[in-house]
């Protein structure tokens, strides 16, 4: 059917008036899914566990200033100002439990109440979560990846300190180590630091709390982890090996100034594929008493290196080629070793989205504990987003060469924007609860399969 210019445009020269009504609107319809992921976790009753031992007898407790963290960070929110925003929502202050939301200045105060047992026992659910959710998948492998993130603060906060930042020189910070599981693309654990310290600092205990809580839900799982430069020293390989975790991590030329002779001086290397070349050496450190494999890689790059000259003294240069060593304990092929390291690149992704949907990166008091637990919802916000697509699907692909993850997730800010931030009335019809959404059929099709979903898992 042919239609007319007429038909198609408007001419619009008024601006309708507006009216401000409490008719139970709401701009975030989707939290019906959130309300229901809540319950089939039982959230609120396992943080409640978490603050048991504080005696306070409190109008909003520390178990729902912690959820409604949560949920801030889950709507896209950051600064806490911002809860003004949604503080009558029906919908949201449903999937709260709350008739009321407490004002900002009451959740501010509880925040910085918090003291320190609390934020461990909220870290410890976090991370129990997360072993429930690879145990329940009997995953026969698990990848740990390990690193560190800058979380920059332009003013003065407990704990923070200024160290290296090659983005925001100067500034305070704090430098959390994280452990990420591959296959769920979920945090693990988090170990809060001061932005002053290096990444390997107190990183073997860390590490060995991580592989002890996924071995005791899972004890015949093998272990994986992949590392870069930072982390390599004769301890940390000597620690992995002695835990049974087959590891790769870089090397770093600067340390070891006879590595770049090595390579120039090779003349015969064994070809991977159209790209990659390698060969392995018995080299090892002058002072280390043991001895791993080690595999000296380059790869053909079209463009000229523009790094500093002086970077030339430590790493070996060729027209044409860039290089890279690893050590590592596992005994397959290199090319299926090489393929392992270089899937530790999805880390940078999964950091990516925990600070630009999540909030991550954003430091919200001056107290230590306030700041943690903070911390600790940008990551219950992003292993919640995980878990509601696990729950409701099923695996896309199995274990591949580089570890991705078992489902192709969507970014949280993609499920917000299509599901989350739906405009609703909520009214109650001969007695009966009812939410009403425009009728856009795609998003009533997602928008059931997630709801359905969420039943049958429960």
């Amino acid at each position: 059917m042919k239609l007319s210019k007429s038909q198609i445009h408007l001419s619009v020269q008024s601006v309708p008036e507006l009216r401000f009504d409490d008719q139970r609107l709401t701009s975030f319809s989707g939290c019906v899914l959130l309300q229901e992921l809540f319950r089939r976790l039982k959230l609120l009753k396992r943080l409640q566990e978490c603050f048991e031992h504080r005696s306070e007898r409190l109008m909003v407790g520390f178990p729902t200033i912690t959820l409604i963290m949560i949920m801030h960070l889950m709507l896209g929110f950051r600064r806490l100002r911002d809860i003004e925003r949604y503080r009558d929502d029906p919908v949201v202050l449903r999937a709260l439990g709350l008739r009321r939301m407490p004002n900002v200045s009451t959740v501010c105060r509880s925040l910085c109440r918090m003291d320190r047992s609390s934020v461990e026992n909220v870290r410890s659910l976090s991370r129990e979560y997360v072993v429930s959710r690879v145990a329940a998948e009997r995953l026969a492998r698990v990848t740990l990846d390990f690193d560190g993130s800058v979380i920059s603060t332009s003013r003065f906060a407990e704990g923070t300190a200024v160290g290296y930042n090659n983005k925001r020189k100067g500034e305070r910070s704090y430098y959390p180590l994280l452990c990420t599981v591959a296959q769920t693309g979920q945090v693990l654990d988090v170990f809060h630091r001061a932005g002053n310290v290096h990444d390997s600092h107190k990183a073997v205990e860390f590490m060995k709390g991580c592989i002890e809580a996924v071995r005791s839900r899972l004890p015949g799982v093998i272990l994986e982890s992949r590392k870069d430069a930072a982390f390599f020293s004769e301890k940390m390989v000597d620690f992995l090996d002695s835990q049974g975790v087959q590891f790769t991590i870089s090397v770093p030329f600067e340390r070891f100034a006879e590595l770049k002779p090595l390579i120039e001086s090779r003349r015969r290397w064994k070809r991977l594929d159209s790209v990659w070349d390698y060969f392995e050496s018995d080299w090892a450190p002058k002072c280390w008493q043991s001895r791993y494999r080690f595999l000296f890689l380059r790869h053909r790059v079209k463009k000229q290196s523009k790094e500093p000259v002086q970077l030339e003294l430590f790493t070996p240069h060729e027209e044409g080629y860039e290089f890279k060593v690893i050590v590592t304990n596992k005994k397959g092929k290199a090319k299926s070793i090489l393929l392992f390291h270089n899937g530790r690149a999805t880390q940078e992704n999964l950091f990516s989205e925990l600070k630009s949907h999540c909030s991550m990166d954003y430091v919200p008091t001056r107290r230590l504990s306030a700041n943690q637990l903070y911390f600790l919802s940008a990551v219950f916000a992003h292993n919640l987003y995980r878990e509601l697509q696990m729950t409701t699907r099923k695996v896309d692909r199995q274990t591949t060469p580089k570890r991705a993850a078992l489902w192709i997730f969507e970014e949280a800010a993609s499920i917000r924007h299509k599901l989350i931030q739906r405009a609703g009335r909520l009214t109650r019809p001969h007695g009966r609860l009812r939410l009403t959404l425009s009728g856009n059929d795609i998003t009533r099709k997602e928008m059931m399969h997630y709801l359905e979903g969420l039943a049958q898992s429960a």
